[in-house]
């Protein structure tokens, strides 16, 4: 059983879960057989958090040369053969009715699924699963988004052939150091994003994607109207509803920089979370910067854990710690919601 913690708790989880997890993915992979995937167009599928990580395992893919593309099922129904040669299905909990449908329709196919354990309907379906071991978490995916990011990287490494490998085990000391937060700027960025009306956050590539998973948490967890945006749409129109009543969160340090110090001028509170060392906080711009680790997916990791921090002390100022979910379905699971499991 995967227990249901408080959000704050399982985002103090993240060190412990990603070190379990590179132990578990690891173990993993050294029994999979994924000759399957070589030279494949691969489609990524999930759902809710879980479509933000395919979202960010199709563009890690692509980055090593791979054709790679992210579905919701919704792309999916009825057309699994239009859409690749071989899929990674996406679901923390491995209970997702949606993603079980398809890959079922998808049964010609070479399937993987990755999840957090391997006793599921969706391991069972794909017969072949990667147990990432995130263990205990909220509704509003925590360690279940940043497992599945950590076992996509993995993966992907294996399957693209990635030279010189990247050393996973970097990864936890950073979370660390971004946990710790000794300057304070995620205390300063959700003093200016509490109370918005509305906030957009903007990224590119695996900060398009953590940036819909940012909206998500920030919908779920304090309840306020969020959308995600791809840096350089963002620039063609919607950034114009912006003022002193929204907010905004942009990853990166190309462009991205340049939207959170024009958006922070115009006097709308911005957040900015960056590798990037030489840009300072102003009254309306809170930086964070977190550790280059040189390897895309671990930053995208990174940042997505400074959101999640942020949106914990957002959740606590609202009055709304520990919440659970006010608009439960009875449709998009194949067991019973619980308040206590995952």
């Amino acid at each position: 059983m995967m227990k249901r913690i408080g959000y704050k708790a399982a985002v103090a989880r993240q060190v412990e879960s990603l070190e379990t997890g590179i132990q578990a993915v690891a173990t993993a992979l050294d029994v999979l057989d994924l000759s399957a995937y070589a030279g494949k167009t691969i489609g990524l599928a999930g759902i809710g958090a879980s479509y933000q990580a395919a979202l960010a395992g199709a563009a890690y893919l692509r980055a090593f040369g791979t054709k790679a593309f992210a579905y919701t099922p919704t792309d999916l129904y009825g057309r699994t053969g239009a859409a690749a040669d071989a899929f990674i299905a996406l679901s923390a909990s491995g209970q997702s009715r949606e993603i079980a449908d398809v890959m079922q329709e998808a049964a010609a196919f070479p399937r993987l699924a990755i999840c957090r354990g391997a006793d599921n309907p969706l391991a069972a379906i794909t017969g072949a699963v990667i147990a990432m071991a995130s263990g205990a978490d909220n509704g509003a995916s925590s360690t279940g988004y940043t497992g599945t990011l950590l076992a996509l990287g993995m993966l992907i490494d294996r399957i693209a052939g990635s030279r010189p490998a990247f050393d996973w085990a970097l990864l936890p000391p950073a979370v660390v150091a971004v946990l710790t937060d000794a300057g304070g700027s995620a205390g300063q960025a959700a003093c200016l994003l509490q109370g918005r009306t509305s906030i957009d956050i903007v990224g590119a590539g695996i900060g398009f994607a953590n940036a819909g998973e940012a909206a998500m948490l920030i919908r779920e967890a304090a309840r306020v109207p969020a959308s995600g945006w791809d840096t350089l749409n963002y620039l063609h129109g919607p950034m114009e509803s912006q003022d002193a009543s929204t907010g905004l969160v942009v990853f990166g340090e190309g462009r991205e920089v340049q939207i959170a110090q024009d958006v922070a001028a115009f006097g709308c509170p911005s957040v900015l979370i960056t590798q990037r060392k030489d840009i300072a906080s102003t009254d309306k711009l809170a930086v964070i910067s977190i550790p280059a680790l040189g390897n895309d997916m671990a930053s995208g990791i990174l940042a997505i854990i400074a959101v999640q921090r942020i949106v914990g002390e957002m959740q606590d100022a609202a009055g709304l710690t520990d919440i659970t979910f006010r608009y439960r379905q009875t449709d998009t699971k194949l067991k019973p919601w619980s308040p206590t499991e995952l």
